[in-house]
């Protein structure tokens, strides 16, 4: 069932933190520039968390392109909230700045909602350069971003491709900060009985980690969230220690995924992944119990 019922092309608010990135913030931007959907019913606000650039620097970047919001609260689940403070659409797009959308994104993010109270997007991973793709990025390519995934199986969509009418988000909440934030509000809106739909026509590209510095930085970063959501009690600890065992074994199972993939071309990139799998899953095993040992 759809609560909330939308006008003939409504006015959609395109909301995009941005912390420190402009270059690809102007890639974002120039992308947004390129949508099928009336560009008279959408806004672009960029809601930047205080950059060291400094606003004048990401103004400059922005031009004509988009409004520009200044959130001082750290973090991007502050800075979409910010944003959606300033927008005034009747649905909610969530991009992040280093994302390109693809030129039916709002187009069919709007047409979706049709079928759902708020949707996710696929996301499809980018790399720098298609003839020297790296171990890591090769990785990325087979396992990050899958929205499908996250959406029909895990039952929460990604913030960096997300569609939802107002009414929804104010009667839902704002992002928040500390836990992985869209995990925890796709969860909130689904207990205020709201439906979940991917729409795989919605489609934004986001550049893949190129680097194991760059992989074990997000892989920090997502454990210490996911912390934040299943610590507590007995029972969820664990069910985190549960979850954390079978981590090795896992990269057996989806070492199977990586050859069959369509994403890689070749058996040197099927090679460099299936490393990268299992060095990056060993990984989490023991960052996982570190977070579990130092929280008491």
């Amino acid at each position: 069932m759809t609560a909330v019922r939308l006008a003939s092309a409504p006015k959609v608010s395109v909301i995009v933190p941005h912390y420190r990135d402009l270059s690809g913030l102007a890639l974002c931007l120039s992308a947004l520039g390129r949508q099928s959907y009336p560009k008279d019913r959408f806004e672009v606000i960029v809601a930047d968390n205080v950059s060291p650039e400094g606003p004048a620097a990401v103004a400059e970047v922005i031009a004509e392109r988009a409004r520009l919001v200044v959130v001082p609260e750290k973090g991007a689940g502050p800075a979409r909230n910010g944003g959606v403070t300033a927008s005034s659409g009747d649905v909610l797009a969530f991009i992040d700045s280093d994302c390109v959308a693809e030129p039916s994104w709002i187009e069919e993010g709007v047409k979706a909602l049709e079928s759902f109270d708020f949707v996710g997007g696929r996301v499809r991973v980018l790399v720098a350069d298609p003839a020297r793709v790296t171990p890591v990025e090769a990785f990325e390519r087979v396992f990050a971003f899958d929205f499908k995934t996250y959406i029909e199986r895990k039952g929460f969509t990604g913030a960096g491709n997300l569609f939802c009418p107002r009414p929804l988000f104010d009667r839902a909440g704002g992002f928040k900060t500390g836990v992985s934030e869209d995990v925890e509000w796709s969860r909130r809106a689904q207990a205020a009985g709201f439906s979940l739909g991917y729409a795989p026509l919605a489609v934004v590209g986001h550049p893949a980690r190129r680097s194991w510095t760059e992989l074990v930085s997000k892989w920090k970063r997502i454990n210490a969230e996911t912390w934040g959501l299943s610590a507590g009690g007995p029972a969820r600890r664990l069910r985190w220690v549960l979850r954390t065992l079978l981590l090795p074994a896992s990269a057996v199972v989806h070492a199977a995924k990586v050859i069959a993939s369509p994403e890689l071309s070749s058996v040197g990139q099927r090679v460099g992944a299936i490393a990268v799998l299992f060095r990056i899953r060993f990984w989490r095993f023991g960052d996982s119990f570190r977070l579990l040992f130092s929280n008491p």
